[in-house]
């Protein structure tokens, strides 16, 4: 069972506003001064006990986009970006459930799980297929919806995707993320800290337990959709020759770079991952 209630829209943020103000609803200086920022709507979507709270940006563009942020954060990572996607088509960015705004459910559903849940609301509040785009985390789980729901998906976006074989434990990825995060500004630094103090311990050791088990080189190869994987030029978490290794394994993959950015490439800014995006599409989906 499906219901959908509205709730007013709150300015031109993806979430509410925190007193540090990095909830990105100012575009980057070089955007600035060409993009208008749209007006966005807060919603909540509810699956039997499963409620997602997220952001739609209405637009009557070329592309319909849906984002999934990675674990820990919520729709707030991909603020600027969604201003820039909003110009090219109707934008949901999603908080996963026990992330961001959304409540945690009964019980830490396994990435599968959550999975089908993403792909029930694009059935329920899409109005066609999506670029469909998962950042760290949320890779796995957007795969996961293209490989079991190709109808769905138009194309595949993965920035930052998790979690290479090589180092899947808990202290390895951690070490990595430290080593990752000691070189970004006080924008991405704060909008994690902010992300991560709205998700209780035990619910980020349960979601870290089923993103370290899951597999994403497994489901590659079931993927018929054009598919676009990404990293961030100086990404510790996520090393150039695992993100190759992903792309290689999709029937229709490309790889890209994101120059000088980390793992957090999106929150920074943006551009350039934004405009390499667009790209993309342009080159790769049919309209």
């Amino acid at each position: 069972m499906r219901a959908t209630c509205s709730k007013p829209a709150s300015g031109n943020s993806l979430a509410d506003p925190d007193p540090l103000d990095v909830s990105g609803r100012t575009t980057t200086p070089a955007l600035a001064d060409t993009l208008i920022v749209m007006e966005r709507t807060e919603r909540d979507y509810t699956l039997g006990e499963v409620t997602m709270a997220y952001s739609e940006i209405p637009s009557s563009g070329d592309y319909e986009f849906v984002l999934i942020h990675g674990i820990g954060m919520g729709r707030i990572v991909y603020s600027d970006i969604a201003d820039l996607f909003s110009h090219h088509g109707r934008v949901l960015a999603v908080d996963l459930p026990g992330f961001g705004d959304s409540p945690e459910p009964g019980t830490a559903a396994s990435l599968e799980l959550t999975a089908e849940v993403v792909a029930r609301f694009i059935s329920d509040e899409a109005t066609r297929p999506v670029v469909l785009i998962g950042h760290s985390k949320g890779t796995q789980i957007v795969t996961e919806v293209a490989a079991k729901h190709p109808d769905l998906v138009e194309a595949l976006v993965l920035i930052a995707p998790t979690v290479n074989r090589r180092e899947r434990t808990a202290l390895k990825q951690s070490l990595r993320m430290v080593q990752d995060l000691a070189g970004e500004g006080p924008k991405v630094l704060f909008t994690g800290l902010w992300a991560y103090t709205k998700t209780s311990p035990m619910w980020f050791i349960n979601k870290l337990r089923f993103m370290l088990n899951h597999h994403l080189e497994d489901l590659c190869a079931h993927v018929p959709t054009p598919t676009f994987v990404m990293r961030g030029e100086t990404d510790r978490v996520c090393p150039r020759d695992w993100v190759s290794e992903i792309a290689s394994a999709f029937p229709d993959g490309t790889m890209a770079e994101i120059p000088g950015r980390g793992h957090e490439a999106i929150i920074k800014s943006a551009e350039p991952a934004g405009s390499m995006i667009l790209e993309y599409l342009a080159g790769h989906v049919t309209k």
